[in-house]
Formats: structure tokens, sequence, C-alpha cells
């Protein structure tokens, strides 16, 4: 099928082309602004599909709101009647169409030119209202606040935050290329009450929050602290945010600490879930010796040969396992046995760690006893 996408090179459009790219779409007819007249509606005659992504949203002039907006919509519904088509068009609007100003008038009439162009031809259009759309590859410190606060924050510049509590509404990009992606493959055209299309997730926060999230993303580097970025809408910004990152920040340095047994390194705390690090240690060497009351570990030999010993606090009983970095095989401690660790081989041993809680210097749960044996 032949797809043609207008502001092809705008945020979304970059998306939605990488999208249909890895989804095997060959002909994709990118339309910007320097596409000419004739190959816009050479593009449009031989459309099977249509999102109309294009317009403008901060011109110099006022004016071209209705030029870049309002009749470029228009430019696009005329060709394709004029070519008889029947092509699905997607409008990308904005919910500012409910707003009586300059460019809120522009969008509200090219959503009208996509509605007549659906009654005229029988053909389905779909139109988004989108709220704020974040991600990558948005521009910064243009109309969007995500990737201000992202851009700025990532290279030590300076925010503006005029009220905290300003509510915000948010979609994610890659949401909204999803439900962009399954009405061009024909999924039920869903409508809200009001007749549009609609994107889910919708995240509601306040530009205080968002602002306070990408900074604690910063700061994560240096406290080892992450958010919770595995769901939702901190999974979202957490992923923008370290797509504004410029490349000589795509590494940092974490706290270690060395001695005469070998080499100690924190990785990565969390709020509930525990904290990763590393150790080595020479051949010879053991390590641990302790007991926890609750907290347990998981140890996994990366490379080298270990001997695990364990003596239960209150029977004596003993055991004693062995495991290489050749094979791997979690070793899981387990609270009221004193437990420790011997590179038995020949070479440096190095061991991932991961504790199911973060470590507390007030209190530790951590009691120095040798395992014996």
């Amino acid at each position: 099928m032949r797809i043609v996408v207008t502001g092809a090179d705008g945020f979304i459009g970059k998306n939605l082309r990488l999208r249909l790219a890895e989804l095997d779409h060959t002909d994709v007819v990118g339309i910007t602004r320097s596409t000419p007249p004739k190959a816009l509606h050479s593009a449009l005659a031989e459309a099977d599909f249509v999102f109309h992504l294009g317009g403008v949203n901060r011109p110099q002039d006022p004016a071209d709101f209705a030029t870049g907006n309002a009749g470029l919509t228009q430019t696009v519904c005329t060709a394709l009647t004029a070519a008889k088509s029947r092509a699905p068009l997607l409008l990308a609007s904005s919910t500012q169409a409910a707003l009586d100003n300059p460019y809120g008038r522009s969008k509200l009439a090219a959503e009208d030119a996509v509605r007549g162009y659906g009654a005229a031809t029988g053909a389905p259009v779909h139109v988004f209202r989108l709220p704020n759309v974040f991600g990558k590859w948005c521009k910064p410190n243009y109309n969007s606040a995500v990737a201000t606060f992202c851009h700025n924050i990532a290279r030590d510049l300076p925010i503006q935050v005029n009220d905290p509590a300003a509510p915000v509404t948010l979609v994610y990009v890659d949401d909204v290329i999803e439900r962009f992606v399954q009405l061009m493959d024909g999924a039920d055209a869903a409508v809200d009450a009001a007749g549009f299309a609609t994107v889910a997730p919708q995240y509601t926060t306040t530009v205080g929050e968002l602002a306070r999230l990408v900074q604690a993303f910063k700061d994560s580097r240096g406290t080892l602290m992450t958010e919770r970025v595995g769901t939702g809408l901190v999974r979202a910004l957490y992923a923008t945010y370290v797509s504004y990152l410029p490349v000589e920040s795509f590494t940092y340095t974490v706290p270690h600490h060395g001695d005469p047994r070998g080499v100690f390194a924190e990785m990565l705390k969390t709020p509930d879930c525990g904290q990763f690090s590393y150790f080595t240690a020479h051949p010879g060497i053991t390590r641990g010796g302790h007991y926890h009351h609750s907290k347990t570990e998981k140890f996994l030999v990366i490379k080298g040969q270990a001997r695990f010993k364990f003596r239960h606090m209150q029977t004596g009983q003993m055991h004693e396992l062995v495991t290489t970095g050749d094979k791997p095989e979690i070793v899981e401690t387990v609270p009221g046995w004193t437990h420790d660790i011997t590179n038995i081989g020949t070479d440096e041993m190095v061991v991932m760690l991961w504790a199911n809680e973060v470590f507390d210097r007030a209190r530790p749960d951590t009691f120095a006893c040798p395992v014996g044996g």
C-alpha cells in the first residue's frame, strides 16, 4: 500500500516513518514544506492511506496559521477528492482547536475540512485532538515543556517553571504511533463522545512534577537511586529524558572501593527493590563472613570459580557449593545462615550481586561471623 505522511520531518512524522519502516512498509511518501505542489498532488492521487500531520504552530506571521493549517488541509482534501480517492485520512489536530484564537480556529477549520472530505466521498476519516505529545525527537525550547526540561536539564541549563501546580495532560509518542498504525490496519475506529479519535493512555500531572521527575533522572547518576521507571508516565518520561542526552553524557562513573582483596562497585539503587553491585576477588581471597536477619542477596559469578560456604546460626548445619562463570547459576543467601565466598580459581573472580534492600548504615542488618569449617 502507498502511505502518504505530511509533516514527515516533524516530531510525530519522524517517529511514524521509523515505525512504518520497522513494519516493512516500503511505499511511504513523506511530504514536507519543501515538497512541490505537483509532487504532493501526485502522491495523494495514488495514496491508500494518508497521515496528515503537517501544520504550523508558531509562525512569525499569525496569518500563516490559516494557510499552514486550514489551507494545507483543504489542499489535501481537495486533491484526494479530485482524484476520486476514498483513501482513509487521519488528521493530527490539537486540543487547542476548542479555543478561540488564531491557532485554534485554524485547527478547527482543518478538522472541518477532513470531516467534509469524509462526508463527500465516504472515505474513513480519523480526527485526533491530541494533548501535549512527548517523546524522542521533539524540538526543545519551542512548544513542549517536556522537551525543554529534558534538553536543558541534561545539559545543566536552567528551566523556568512559572506555576508548578499548573495541570498538564500528556500522551507518549509511541502510544500515538501505535494507535495510528492500528487504524491504518483496520482497527475499530472508536471515538469519544464528541466524535474524536483518542489515544490511551493519557497522563495528567503538573508542570512542577514534570520538572521534579526530570531533575531526579539527572540526579540519579550521583545518588544511584533510580525512579520507578518501569511503567506508565515515569517509564515514558525517562526514555524521553535519556533520548536528549548529549553523546558525551552516554557514560558516567559509579563509586568503587578497592583494597587488597579486590574491588567493590555499586551500580544502581531502587526505592523498594534493593540495589545492584559487583565485586572482584583475587585468587585465594574470601569475602563475606557475616549473616543477616532479613536481608537477602543473589550472587552471580560472571568470571572465575567460587566456593560458597554456609553455616546455620542455630543448628550449626554446614553447606558448601561451587559455581563458575561458565555456568549462569544464582546463589541466594538465606537469613540466619552466615556465609562467605572464596575465589578457588587461578584468575580474578568477578561476581554480580543484588541485595533486596538498599544498604542502611544506621541499620545495616549485617553481622560479622566467620563460617568456620
